[in-house]
C-alpha cells in the first residue's frame, strides 16, 4: 500500500480505533491530519497534524478542510471515523426518572455527530476532490450494529444504517468521477479507554446487567473467539483507501471475527 504523496485526513483521530488509524497512516508515509474536537491544534513530533473541529458545525467543518488545502494543496482521502453512542432503551418503565430511555436531545446528539458530521466532512471534500479532478477515496466507519441492530442502542444502530445508505448512494453518484466511496463495520473490538464510567453503567442497565458482566463470552458469541485489535481494524481502513482496493466501492466491509453476516 503506496501511500507517500497522498493526504490523508482523519476525523475522530484522537483516540481509539481513530488514532489507532492515523497512526497506521502516518506509518505508511501518507501525510495525515487528525480532526477532532478533542484535538489540540499543531503539529506533533511524529509529523502528524491536529486540527480542533466540531464536525456537526458546518462553518467549523468549511474552515478546517479549507485549512487543510491551504497548508497542503489537497486531500486525497477522508476517514469518516468520528462518531458516539449513547445506551437508550426505546421505552423504559422500570425507572420513575426514565434516565436511559431515549429522548430528543439524544437523538439530536447521535444524529448531528454520526449522520450529520458525515455528511457535511464528505460534502465538504468531494468539493474540493472535483474541483481539482482528484479521485479520491472517503472511507466510513459503520458498525456491525447498522447491519444486526443493537438491543439498548437502537439509535446509534439506526445513524450507522444511515452511514451504510450514505456509502451506497454516494458511490453510485460518484463513481464516473472516479471517486470510491466504502465503509467498514467492526464488531466488538478490544477494549479501550474511551469509554466512560457513565456509559458503562448505561450499557449495563439497558442490556439488564452489571458493570462486571459487560464482557461476553468471546468463545461462545465470536467464532474466532476474541474481539477484534484497533490494528486490525486500521489495516483494513489502509487497504480500502489504497490504489490495492481500486475496484471496491459502494460496499460495506464487515471486519466482526464471523459474529455478523456482513
Amino acid at each position: 500500500m503506496d501511500y507517500k504523496d497522498k493526504v490523508a485526513l482523519v476525523t475522530g483521530g484522537e483516540a481509539g480505533i481513530g488514532k489507532a488509524i492515523v497512526n497506521k497512516l502516518n506509518s505508511l508515509s501518507a501525510s495525515v491530519i487528525s480532526m477532532d474536537i478533542h484535538s489540540k491544534e499543531g503539529r506533533d513530533p511524529e509529523g502528524i497534524d491536529h486540527i480542533t473541529c466540531d464536525i456537526s458545525n458546518k462553518e467549523q467543518v468549511n474552515n478546517a478542510i479549507q485549512k487543510i488545502i491551504d497548508n497542503y494543496g489537497k486531500i486525497d482521502i477522508l476517514i469518516n471515523n468520528a462518531g458516539v453512542a449513547r445506551p437508550q432503551l426505546l421505552a423504559d418503565t422500570c425507572a420513575d426518572e426514565s434516565q436511559y430511555e431515549i429522548d430528543e436531545a439524544s437523538f439530536q446528539f447521535l444524529f448531528d455527530i454520526n449522520v450529520k458530521g458525515t455528511v457535511l466532512c464528505t460534502q465538504a471534500v468531494v468539493k474540493q476532490f472535483l474541483e481539482n479532478n482528484i479521485k479520491g477515496v472517503i472511507v466510513n466507519m459503520s458498525s456491525e450494529a447498522g447491519m444486526e441492530g443493537s438491543a439498548g442502542q437502537s439509535l446509534y444502530a439506526a445513524t450507522k444504517g444511515a452511514i451504510n445508505a450514505l456509502t451506497r448512494s454516494w458511490a453510485k453518484e460518484l463513481g464516473s468521477k472516479g471517486i470510491r466511496v466504502v465503509a467498514l463495520a467492526p464488531g466488538i473490538i478490544e477494549k479501550t479507554d474511551i469509554r466512560s464510567d457513565a456509559f458503562n453503567q448505561a450499557l449495563a442497565y439497558v442490556r439488564h446487567t452489571t458493570v462486571d458482566h459487560l464482557t461476553p463470552d468471546y468463545a461462545s458469541s465470536i467464532p474466532l473467539g476474541r474481539p477484534g485489535y484497533l490494528n486490525e481494524i486500521a489495516n483494513l481502513v489502509a487497504f480500502l483507501g489504497s490504489d490495492d482496493a481500486s475496484y471496491i466501492t459502494g460496499t460495506i466491509v464487515n471486519i466482526s471475527g464471523g459474529k455478523s453476516r456482513g
